[in-house]
């Protein structure tokens, strides 16, 4: 789990609570009926505006802000030069027991086991790329437009709130539970947008780019892995991918065994 995401979410959620405990009485800060109206409107609109499918498969990505971060690029490199002294020493074949970093790296080398062309591989590898980062866009485009519609919600909640509480202002017992609507719904609102469906989408947001340039580091590898290019030259060729401060500059003689 990546703890960042984990304290974080934990921290905002004790942080609100704790505020409403300290306060006093925390039970006026649970309505139903504006839960209703904002939980329950933002659901439907999300709803309206994509598919079921695409709405559950959205809730399935959204775990991914809370798992591990993605492989680190030098990691990435490090065990691609490994495996490209494997191929070079005992031919692709070999890659077959090699334990792979992620699944979009089993598959690139499986298929260099089957012994497909250099531009079928390829093309493969870039399709699962370009499905992988189509899921991810659709489950950012959920939550963002979840963190649209909640403080939306919570504004209609406010005005139906007010409508009760001007409707009933000659029965005093009628002006609290309009008051709460109209308040708790904003409330709600605000919170879940700016605390749950936002921060996700970012979330999301960063681990597709991050994703997106690991597998091209990968797709990259497997092309060099497929030609017999040597471990040395191979990290040459995708530090590329390395921010600035992380590429390491080449000891003399380094990876001399390797290559040659």
């Amino acid at each position: 789990m990546d703890k960042a995401t984990f304290i974080g979410f934990l921290l905002g959620i004790t942080t609100v609570v704790g505020a409403i405990v300290l306060g006093g009485d925390s039970a006026q800060f649970l309505y139903p009926p504006a839960l209703l109206i904002v939980l329950g409107g933002t659901l439907a609109g999300t709803l309206i505006k994509f598919s079921l499918g695409q709405v559950g498969n959205s809730l399935k990505v959204a775990f991914m802000a809370f798992r591990l971060p993605s492989e680190n690029p030098r990691d990435l490199i490090e065990r691609s030069k490994e495996i490209a002294n494997t191929a070079r020493k005992n031919g692709l074949l070999a890659l077959e027991d090699e334990v792979s970093p992620n699944d979009f790296y089993r598959k690139g080398l499986q298929m260099l086991v089957d012994g497909m062309d250099p531009d079928t591989v390829q093309r493969a590898l870039h399709e699962e790329l370009d499905h992988a980062w189509e899921r991810h866009e659709i489950g950012q485009r959920v939550f963002r437009s979840i963190g649209e519609q909640a403080p939306a919600f919570g504004m209609i909640g406010t005005l139906v709130g007010l409508v009760q509480m001007l409707g009933n202002l000659e029965n005093p017992e009628a002006v609290g539970p309009g008051m709460a609507v109209a308040l708790l719904t904003t409330l709600y609102g605000a919170v879940f947008a700016q605390l749950v469906a936002i921060p996700i989408a970012d979330n999301l947001e960063q681990r597709a780019e991050s994703e997106y340039a690991n597998h091209s580091l990968i797709m990259e590898a497997i092309g060099l892995i497929q030609q017999g290019t040597n471990a040395r030259l191979l990290d040459e060729i995708l530090g590329a991918y390395l921010p600035g401060r992380e590429r390491r500059q080449e000891v003399p003689g380094e990876g001399r065994e390797e290559g040659s």
